[in-house]
């Protein structure tokens, strides 16, 4: 019986596979399927390891922000900020290598092997306003929005860089992905508002 066991756990989780990018081993422990199954579908070349406990189909079509669905399984307190908020709205000139994430104040901080996490601490409606879900490889990742994102990068400018601000918050509104309304919310929020109102002046001068 124990082959056609596993025979039928191996098809279960190959069939779990084929309905979302990204599989987890806690999916199949939510779905009592043996989590020891997955090595032996990677070991036969029917499913990759893409990361610690994150596997998908060979040859499956990966997104460009498939790191940040990565983060957003294995971190799901956290909300993608900063400079890879900014790659995700296509905001700036910013690459970052590692994943910005804020993440609530005392939570510990995640220990990913990969990809790179570098860590913010948010609090209050700082953490909780501004967050939109995005679609990648078939995992809702949050992730600020674009206002949000700005005002954010002139409160943390001594982490990231004034000019890296300024860059965001011009780039931003020549797109019309900004509004001088949510810009003016979020920097209240984020208590910047008197270190901003210059900048926003210029932009709309």
């Amino acid at each position: 019986m124990k082959p056609h066991s596993d025979s039928t756990h191996e098809q279960a989780v190959l069939a779990m596979a084929s309905q979302r990018v990204l599989l987890r081993a806690r999916d199949l422990a939510e779905q009592a399927l043996p989590t020891v199954v997955l090595s032996r579908l990677v070991t036969a070349g029917k499913l990759e390891r893409v990361a610690r406990g994150i596997y998908s189909l060979p040859g499956s079509s990966l997104s460009e922000h498939r790191s940040l669905a990565e983060v957003a399984l294995r971190v799901p307190r956290g909300v993608v900020c900063l400079l890879s908020a900014l790659r995700v709205h296509g905001i700036g000139t910013q690459a970052p290598f590692e994943v910005w994430l804020a993440i609530p104040p005392r939570t510990p901080v995640p220990r990913l092997d990969q990809p790179a996490v570098h860590v913010v601490r948010m609090s209050g409606a700082a953490l909780a306003e501004g967050i939109e879900r995005i679609q990648v490889d078939g995992v809702a990742v949050p992730v600020y929005c674009a206002a949000k994102t700005v005002a954010d990068c002139f409160k943390y400018r001594n982490k990231i860089g004034l000019d890296v601000a300024l860059e965001a918050l011009r780039d931003g509104w020549a797109q019309r992905k900004l509004t001088m309304d949510a810009l003016w919310h979020y920097a209240i929020i984020d208590r910047v508002a008197n270190v901003m109102r210059p900048y926003l002046e210029s932009v709309t001068a």
